[in-house]
């Protein structure tokens, strides 16, 4: 097919603060969406302007909302970057930081193993990091999963596999990773999932940060930890 992504069709297909950025741009922080989102903007948002004022691109791909990171979503995330880099005519050393939280965390960590320009950073919140279990951990998931992966070659587990952090912790680029999860969290178990991934990337001598907070559910960051979750961002862009 023809290129659909272009800076004129952009807006069709991502939320991007690009207008309102202090130029001259330091990085790029990609936003991930969660499950079931299927949000647009149709002005900037609180996260676009304020990494707006640090000269940091905030964009936001519109994905289908079952997305989990499949093949398509890989591809249809470097697109927009590409228009992006091109357009405003941005160095190929540009600094990514690819971030999200829920299913939006497996993406940015999924994004950052086969990204077409690989992200000096990643920082996920609450993130499914086991695809395989987190299929049977909820009634609603199955639909979902099948949605992403019914093309794939192979079994089912076999197409998890393909986009689950714990399964790909052999392949994952050395980056910086930053990790959060909420100890109340109902919907993605944080024994489950981050605490078997953060060990497991360690275990490799990944460079990798674990907040854990205290006292809140599903994504839920306190005031202190989201203006950690953005520091990093900033840092990874910016130093």
């Amino acid at each position: 097919m023809e290129p659909i992504i272009t800076y004129e069709t952009i807006r069709h297909f991502a939320y991007s603060n690009d207008r309102i950025c202090r130029k001259p741009i330091q990085g790029i922080v990609l936003s991930f969406f969660g499950l079931n989102s299927s949000t647009m903007y149709d002005a900037d948002t609180p996260e676009g302007i304020a990494y707006g004022e640090k000269g940091i691109l905030y964009v936001v791909p519109y994905h289908n909302p079952w997305a989990w990171m499949n093949r398509q979503a890989v591809e249809y995330t470097d697109s927009v970057i590409e228009v992006l880099l091109e357009h405003y005519h941005l160095p190929e050393q540009l600094p990514i930081v690819s971030t999200g939280g829920s299913m939006g965390g497996l993406s940015a960590l999924v994004y950052t193993r086969y990204a077409k320009r690989t992200p000096v950073a990643c920082v996920a919140n609450c993130p499914v990091c086991d695809l395989v279990f987190h299929y049977g951990e909820r009634p609603d998931l199955p639909r979902t999963l099948y949605s992403a992966f019914y093309s794939y070659d192979g079994s089912m587990e076999q197409a998890l596999r393909t986009a689950s952090p714990l399964h790909l912790v052999p392949e994952m680029p050395n980056v910086i990773y930053h990790i959060f999860h909420c100890d109340e969290d109902k919907a993605v178990n944080l024994h489950a999932h981050s605490e078997k991934f953060v060990a497991a990337m360690r275990e490799r001598g990944h460079n990798i940060t674990f907040d854990i907070v205290n006292g809140r559910g599903h994504c839920d960051l306190t005031d202190e930890m989201k203006r950690l979750y953005m520091q990093y961002c900033v840092d990874a862009c910016t130093k």
